[in-house]
C-alpha cells in the first residue's frame, strides 16, 4: 500500500531529480504520474527502471491523488497548487509563491517536522530556498546546544541554482573562451559567469540587499527561531552544481569547536569532514549526487565572544530543492497521510 504520487515540472532539472530521488528512497508509490507544460507533453522521463511519458499540468484532474510536488516556478504555481489542493491533493512547493505566507509550513524535516501537521491549513507545504536549506541544516543541532544569536552568511552558489539555460550559458562561455573570435555573451546572467562570480541573485530590493539575501533571512527566522539575527551576502559562482556557504555564528552562550564538531557529527542531515590538512575538506564537485549537508572548516572565531566559523556544501538540486521535498513528504505520510 502507497500513495498516489503527482510530479509537476517533470522535465525539468528539480523535477527530473525529484522523480530520481522517489524512486532511489523507495518511497511507497501505487501510482505516478508524471506532468509538464503543453510544449513538453509526451516527453519521456525516468522513475526508477520505468519511463514514464508526461502529460498535460493544465488539464490534469487531481481528485484521488494524495501528494503532488511542484517544481513549476511561481507564476504556474500560483494557478496550479489551488487546483490540486482544492481536489484534495497535498501541494509540496518548490517555488518561492507560498514560502511566507504565514497560515503555510515552510519545513526543512531535519529541523522542524512537527511543521508539517499545519498542512490542513491550505493543503500546501513550502519547500525553502536551496541556500536555507542546507544552512539550517547545520545550524539546528548547533543551536539547540548554545543558542544562535547572529548569523553572517556567504554564499557560492552553483548556476543550476538558476535553472537550465543558466547551465548552458556557463557551459557555451566557457567553451567559448578557447574558440578564437568567438564572442562571450551573458543572456541568463547580468555579466559573464565563466572564469568569473557575481555578486547579485534575484532582483535588487531597495535597501540594498538582493531578494536571495532577504529569502535567507526570512525562511531561516521562520524555520529555525524568529530572534535569529541573519545578514547574507549571496554570491553566482561559475560552479554546475553545489552550493556552498562561509558561515559564522555568534551564540548567546560559549560553544567549543571540538564540541561544534561531535554535535555535527551526530547531526541528522549531516556529514562531517573536517581535517587541517590539504584537501580535508568537501568541495561542491564532491558533493554532487549525494543526500548530504557536507560541513568543514569547523573552528573558533577569536575576534568574539562565542563565535564559530565553517564550511557548508551540498548537492542545491537534491537538498535544496528535490531531496528537501522528497523528504518532506516522507514525514507528511509518516504523522498525516493513511496510505492507500
Amino acid at each position: 500500500m502507497g500513495y498516489r504520487v503527482v510530479v509537476a515540472g517533470a522535465t525539468g532539472n528539480v523535477g527530473r531529480e525529484m522523480l530520481n530521488i522517489l524512486a532511489e528512497r523507495e518511497f511507497p508509490v501505487d501510482d505516478i504520474a508524471a506532468l509538464a507544460s503543453r510544449k513538453s507533453l509526451g516527453t519521456e522521463v525516468s522513475f526508477g527502471d520505468r519511463t514514464l511519458k508526461t502529460k498535460d499540468l493544465d488539464t490534469f484532474d487531481f481528485a484521488g491523488w494524495d501528494i503532488a510536488l511542484f517544481a513549476v516556478g511561481s507564476e504556474a504555481t500560483k494557478i496550479y497548487a489551488p487546483r490540486a489542493a482544492a481536489a484534495g491533493c497535498v501541494v509540496i512547493d518548490n517555488s518561492s509563491l507560498y514560502r511566507y505566507d504565514p497560515a503555510i509550513p515552510l519545513v526543512v524535516p531535519e529541523v522542524n517536522p512537527e511543521a508539517v501537521e499545519q498542512y490542513t491549513n491550505k493543503m500546501i507545504i513550502a519547500n525553502p530556498n536551496c541556500s536555507t536549506a542546507q544552512m539550517v541544516v547545520a545550524l539546528k543541532p548547533l543551536h539547540d546546544r548554545a543558542k544562535i544569536k547572529r548569523v553572517v552568511v556567504s554564499t557560492y552558489q552553483s548556476v543550476s541554482g538558476a535553472g537550465k539555460d543558466a547551465m548552458d550559458e556557463l557551459w557555451n562561455q566557457t567553451k567559448g573562451m578557447y574558440v578564437p573570435g568567438q564572442e562571450v555573451t551573458a543572456k541568463k546572467f547580468t555579466k559573464q559567469i565563466a572564469f568569473n562570480v557575481i555578486p547579485h541573485i534575484d532582483v535588487f530590493l531597495e535597501d540594498g540587499q538582493t531578494k536571495e539575501e532577504w529569502k535567507m533571512v526570512a525562511e531561516t527566522k521562520k524555520i529555525l527561531d524568529k530572534a535569529i539575527k541573519v545578514t547574507a551576502t549571496c554570491v553566482r559562482v561559475p560552479v554546475f552544481v553545489g552550493h556552498s556557504e562561509s558561515i559564522n555564528i555568534e551564540f548567546e552562550d560559549h560553544l567549543d569547536e571540538a564540541e561544534a564538531r561531535d554535535i555535527l557529527r551526530e547531526a541528522p542531515g549531516v556529514l562531517v569532514v573536517d581535517k587541517r590538512e590539504p584537501g580535508g575538506y568537501i568541495t561542491p564537485v564532491e558533493c554532487v549526487g549525494e543526500y548530504a549537508t557536507y560541513v568543514s572548516r569547523i573552528r573558533q572565531d577569536p575576534t568574539i565572544d562565542n563565535g564559530i566559523n565553517l564550511w557548508c556544501v551540498s548537492d542545491n538540486l537534491r537538498k535544496g530543492a528535490a531531496l528537501n521535498a522528497v523528504q518532506i513528504a516522507e514525514v507528511l505520510g509518516n504523522r498525516c497521510l493513511k496510505k492507500g
